[in-house]
């Protein structure tokens, strides 16, 4: 296996003001011959170990990270919002207009997520470890588009506490809702679906966040290694050499290491020759 000549070799072969580093604008660009796209794959080839290491670093990371996180399991209700008339037939059809039921579908799902409806919540379980806001914290509530159900989750690392919070929330928000009456009708939500008991944790998700790592340490390895080549500034091969300094390349040294009994034997020869 042969080496290039180091730059300091290389120098000495070349006039004083190229030595010091002032080649002027006639010099060839490194690599003149091959196209941008060209150096920047040989860029990536010689980088090639560097890309790897970070890439497996980033993905082993958010791997373990994901394997020592508390799973959290959700549990989810369905609630269908209506109408409920108590005045005229003619009054009734108009307020039973789907546009109408489901704005008011967008109401629901804002007075679940409100303090009243948690306190309710803490109150009925009556479980002194559990506060209003830590309940408004852990839900979640989407209603259907273009329908009028209204989805109610409840995340907890206990998929137990998870089903039976929900469920609660559930039954809370129907009977507040009940009490609302506007006008010649109510507004009323009953639970639709019940929530059943989690079985499979929604967070973590290791192969996922394993595949988001890979491709963002892929991309991070790219990065590094295009860095280390722009602050790299030694010369690759003897072309390059060539290219930039102006000059011909007379040969190159091949490499080779010493072992520690040849070392010292070369030591002892340089001693008794000096004597």
């Amino acid at each position: 296996m042969t080496a290039v000549l180091k730059v300091t070799k290389v120098l000495t072969l070349t006039p004083s003001w190229k030595r010091a580093g002032m080649l002027d604008e006639q010099t060839p660009p490194m690599r003149g011959n091959a196209s941008s796209v060209e150096i920047v794959l040989q860029t990536l080839l010689r980088r090639v170990r560097a890309i790897i290491l970070v890439t497996l670093l980033i993905t082993a990371s958010a791997l373990g990270f994901s394997l020592v996180q508390t799973p959290t399991y959700e549990a989810s209700v369905k609630i269908l919002v209506g109408q409920k008339t108590t005045g005229d037939a003619n009054l009734a059809a108009n307020a039973a207009n789907v546009s109408d039921l489901q704005e008011l579908t967008l109401t629901v799902a804002e007075a679940a997520q409100t303090m009243p409806v948690a306190q309710s919540v803490v109150e009925q379980l009556n479980l002194p470890e559990l506060s209003a806001t830590e309940v408004l914290r852990n839900m979640s509530v989407e209603p259907d588009p273009g329908t009028m159900f209204v989805n109610l989750s409840y995340k907890s690392s206990d998929p137990k506490k998870a089903q039976l919070i929900s469920n609660t929330l559930g039954d809370v928000l129907s009977q507040r809702i009940s009490e609302v009456s506007l006008g010649t009708y109510s507004v009323t939500a009953k639970v639709w679906a019940p929530a059943t008991l989690p079985q499979t944790p929604v967070s973590p998700d290791p192969l996922r966040n394993s595949l988001l790592a890979l491709v963002l340490g892929s991309l991070l390895g790219v990065v590094s290694a295009l860095l280390l080549e722009y602050v790299d500034d030694r010369w690759d091969s003897p072309e390059e050499v060539e290219e930039i300094s102006g000059v011909p390349t007379f040969g190159v040294i091949p490499k080779f290491r010493a072992v520690a009994s040849k070392k010292a034997d070369i030591l002892a020869s340089k001693k008794v020759g000096e004597q």
